[in-house]
């Protein structure tokens, strides 16, 4: 069997398997990243899903890292793309001019800048990068991982060997290859104290994930489907704890309240007569084609694209009918076609049947863009998934640390270790267990680095959504900027435990060694505490 080894082995090349890949090389570490998917990035390309972040990151809260990532983004557009005069005077440019994100950009984009970052270090030859590779297996030596086995399809497995290994695969997949500590699901109330969690453990029970796909619109073309094999199943569906009819619908749950609201579809709106709104806000149209839209014809020349480009992640697509991991590779399969089969069938549903303002039925010249998505079949490279196993930690970060309505000062729980920052509601999109959305005001917070530090396995490192949170605080941990700065602390720390021959629950446990990790970070463009900002 082919044997790999660097320093700092980084399986799974999201977002926080990118980030620590870029710490540890600009610390002078050799890495090798692995990537199950054909892209790099996780949730902001092969997944598709522009950032979501806070309302201040144009200013702070973020690493400088990240921060670099953005600009490249914004960057790549200047230099490549025909925009118009009115984005080129733009600093804060948005391609897409989505509602939900101040940055909604054409996943391949992302592709090219993270590229980019890690170009140099690719033709030095210090970092390895296997694409289309997963994580199948690892051997252990009591506390320590000491290799990991990756196989590509129709290729022959490769060994892993580093001293330092970190997990940054999208679901924690590594975790159970390990016998690393760890939970899946919803904790007991029991256990965590929190006032949303299930009054004894649901490990099956987890987030929606969704299978996001982009769509233009050409009208008078058609580019209808085909009718999708479970269409007749996903047309009358209502999930448990599902308000406002079948799934193939406009009307969904609004997130805060729960109430059904029908939303609004409007492909290709006049400029002058679109109204931007909170999706998140009570009552109020709440339309669909802007929401995610990752190209609007106004910001390039006029003539570019004949059609904005948006992408559908929207509470149609979210599968609630059960979970890709934590059970059998065959049910883990038969809902991963199940997440596909949804979102076939909702832009079917979009194309042949939704009702239209002329009272006609069906938007027939929605086209499927996979073309910006790598893809042949239109659909994202990987479901987006929102909650992943997590490590049994040194600490646990809970509700009760940073929910606005539990901290009567509006600040979250501030912590000795801290290792970074993020902001973002405490927002679980409905369960496999049949649970509605939780969505509520949270302080900005602070990530702990105990909760990067597992209880018991010395080698691993979690670096990405895989961190000491819960079911319910994994809401807000979750995002692009927070699993990126989780990233970097981890690409750091392996960093100073190969250099001081210590381990991470000695950096946890020794002041000197805590303040020096804390030290690096700062130096690095980090950022560990808040201003003073307030929940929201």
């Amino acid at each position: 069997m082919p044997e790999r080894y660097a320093e700092v082995a980084v399986i799974g090349g999201g977002l926080g398997g990118v980030a620590a890949a870029l710490a540890a090389l600009d610390a002078g570490r050799t890495v090798l990243l692995t990537e199950e998917s054909g892209w790099l990035g996780g949730q902001l390309t092969s997944q598709a899903v522009p950032p979501d972040e806070h309302p201040w990151i144009e200013q702070f809260g973020c690493t400088a890292r990240y921060r670099r990532l953005r600009d490249g983004l914004r960057d790549h557009y200047r230099q490549w793309y025909p925009l118009s005069a009115d984005a080129r005077r733009q600093r804060h440019l948005n391609p897409g001019r989505g509602t939900v994100s101040a940055l909604c950009v054409e996943p391949r984009v992302g592709v090219a800048v993270i590229e980019g970052m890690l170009a140099a270090a690719r033709s030095s030859g210090r970092l390895q990068v296997l694409l289309g590779h997963r994580p199948v297996a690892a051997t252990v030596d009591g506390d320590r991982v000491t290799s990991v086995t990756v196989e590509a399809e129709g290729e022959d497995p490769v060994t892993v060997v580093a001293p330092c290994v970190l997990d940054a695969t999208e679901t924690g997949a590594l975790l159970p290859l390990a016998g690393v500590e760890h939970v899946t699901g919803a904790e007991s109330r029991t256990e965590t104290g929190e006032p949303h969690a299930p009054e004894s453990a649901q490990p099956l029970n987890m987030q929606a994930v969704s299978w996001c796909f982009a769509v233009d619109h050409l009208a008078g073309e058609d580019f209808t489907i085909d009718r999708p094999e479970q269409y007749a199943f996903w047309r009358e569906h209502a999930p448990r704890g599902w308000t406002g009819g079948p799934m193939l619908s406009f009307t969904a749950p609004v997130p805060r309240t729960g109430e059904p609201l029908a939303r609004t579809f409007t492909p290709n709106p006049d400029a002058a007569g679109e109204t931007v709104v909170d999706h998140r806000t009570v009552g109020g149209d709440h339309e669909l084609w802007a929401f995610r839209r990752i190209a609007d014809r106004r910001t390039f020349v006029p003539g570019h694209l004949a059609s904005d480009v948006t992408l559908v992640n929207w509470p149609m697509v979210d599968y609630l009918e059960g979970p890709l991991y934590g059970v059998d590779s065959a049910e883990a399969a038969r809902h991963r076609d199940g997440a596909r089969q949804l979102s076939l069938s909702f832009l079917h549903w979009l194309q042949t049947e939704a009702p239209r303002p002329d009272g006609r039925a069906g938007y027939p010249g929605l086209r499927l863009r996979g073309d910006l998505l790598g893809t042949s079949d239109g659909l994202a490279m990987r479901p987006y998934v929102r909650e992943s196993r997590r490590i049994r930690a040194r600490y646990t970060v809970v509700e009760q640390d940073l929910a606005l309505d539990l901290r009567p000062d509006g600040r979250a729980v501030r912590y000795d270790d801290s290792v970074g920052v993020g902001s973002y509601r405490i927002d679980l999109h409905p369960s496999t267990g049949g649970d509605p959305y939780v969505d509520i005001a949270s302080c900005p917070f602070e990530i702990p680095l105990r909760a990067l530090v597992p209880v018991r396995v010395e080698n691993l490192l979690p670096a990405a959504k895989n961190i000491g949170t819960t079911h319910v605080t994994n809401g807000c941990y979750r995002l692009h900027p927070v699993e990126w700065n989780v990233g970097e602390v981890a690409g750091t720390l392996a960093d100073l435990c190969l250099e001081r021959g210590c381990t991470p629950q000695q950096v946890c446990d020794d002041d000197d060694l805590r303040e020096e990790l804390q030290a690096r970070l700062v130096r690095d463009g980090v950022e560990l505490r808040w201003p003073d900002v307030r929940g929201y």
